[in-house]
């Protein structure tokens, strides 16, 4: 069973840039498809991005598109998701999540192992 342990997290202002890490341990990260939700006070978890096993392949949000760039390190058992022009609005706890199998990149149900999450705060 993985676990998930995400950072980077933080205070900045709008326009500003921050790099979220996720640390895979107690498995391979290339055994598993990846992604990154988040989810603000008062409102349901939504799906950021997704990236496959090999990397060659990603999902993003029309909300993020352009602005965030997710990767992923198997060697290193790391998955990243860059963050550029932040806005007020992507203030969230951001969590990452392993799935077994990709039965759908954007529902929360496919994911198997989630993390606890960091806080972004992005100020205007």
């Amino acid at each position: 069973q993985v676990q998930l342990v995400e950072s980077g997290g933080g205070v900045v202002q709008a326009g500003d840039s921050l790099r979220l890490s996720c640390a895979a341990s107690g498995g391979t990260l290339s055994s598993y498809f990846m992604g990154w939700f988040r989810q603000a006070p008062g409102k349901e978890r939504e799906f950021v991005a997704a990236i496959i096993r090999s990397g060659g392949a990603t999902y993003y949000a029309d909300s993020v598109k352009g602005r965030f760039t997710i990767s992923r390190d198997n060697a290193k058992n790391m998955v990243y998701l860059q963050m550029n022009s932040l806005k007020p609005t992507d203030t969230a706890v951001y969590s990452c999540a392993a799935a077994n199998v990709n039965s759908g990149p954007y529902n929360t149900r496919t994911y198997d192992y989630w993390g606890q999450g960091t806080q972004v705060t992005v100020s205007s």
